[in-house]
């Protein structure tokens, strides 16, 4: 059964860097046996109802202003899967979970920026799906978890987010300085993650260290849970990589077996 993923997405300018975060993406790709499809969860699509993109070939999304003109260039010309949407809507409902299809949304960065750097080449079908921060952390987990199955057809399951991510904190003029509030936010969810806590996880905002401060809007993190509950039959989470940019943007990739 393949892995499923939490990956950090950064900032948008993450798309062209050369750094070891970008290394590591580049190199996890290239571990994993080609997978048939990929969904991802991203935290730039949010919806009061859960979407699954039915679309058949996609737009590229530039939901971001302010950085440089080579990024509003980048293209990644993915093309969906119309029966593995459908797939999932029906996953979704024998669980009781509304969700519909949307065929003409694109690509936003949550979604591009990582999977330009797993699969540059955009030759593995995507289908996106949205996040709904109105919901409870728990039922965010039981979303992931109906689609777990998917995992044994050889779909790589991705929730793309950031663990800490608050905009209003960062400090942009290149500091290797990590923030120790940031860190200790980390650390209490690796810890979580590692002991399968979820009891502790679903009350993260109220029993972790700063988690104000690295969580102050919760759709960044709801991918976390998402792709936690994807890998809900075994119970396995391993951190596959952490590193910081800009004092606090937390680049970490989780991985769910």
């Amino acid at each position: 059964m393949i892995p499923s993923y939490f990956i950090a997405h950064g900032a948008p300018s993450l798309a062209l860097e050369q750094n070891e975060y970008t290394a590591f993406l580049k190199q996890l790709a290239s571990e994993l046996p080609k997978p048939r499809a990929i969904v991802l969860f991203s935290a730039h699509w949010e919806s009061r109802e859960q979407q699954i993109s039915g679309a058949e070939s996609y737009d590229t999304i530039y939901d971001f202003s302010g950085f440089q003109k080579e990024l509003y260039e980048v293209q990644y010309p993915a093309s969906g899967d119309s029966a593995i949407a459908s797939e999932i809507q029906d996953l979704f409902r024998q669980e009781n979970i509304a969700a519909g299809i949307d065929t003409v949304r694109g690509l936003d960065h949550g979604a591009w920026v990582v999977l330009r750097l797993l699969y540059p080449a955009a030759d593995i079908p995507v289908i996106a799906l949205s996040v709904n921060r109105h919901l409870s952390n728990a039922e965010q987990y039981r979303i992931g978890k109906a689609l777990s199955s998917l995992r044994e057809k050889h779909i790589l399951m991705i929730g793309s987010g950031g663990t800490v991510h608050n905009l209003r904190r960062l400090e942009w003029g290149g500091s290797s300085r990590v923030n120790d509030w940031a860190l200790q936010f980390d650390s209490w969810l690796e810890d979580k993650l590692t002991a399968w806590d979820l009891e502790a996880l679903f009350q993260y905002d109220r029993l972790a260290p700063f988690a104000r401060e690295a969580v102050p809007t919760p759709e960044h993190f709801i991918p976390l849970l998402l792709a936690m509950g994807t890998g809900d039959p075994n119970r396995r989470a391993s951190l596959s990589h952490r590193s910081y940019q800009y004092g606090s943007l937390s680049l970490s990739c989780w991985k769910f077996e």
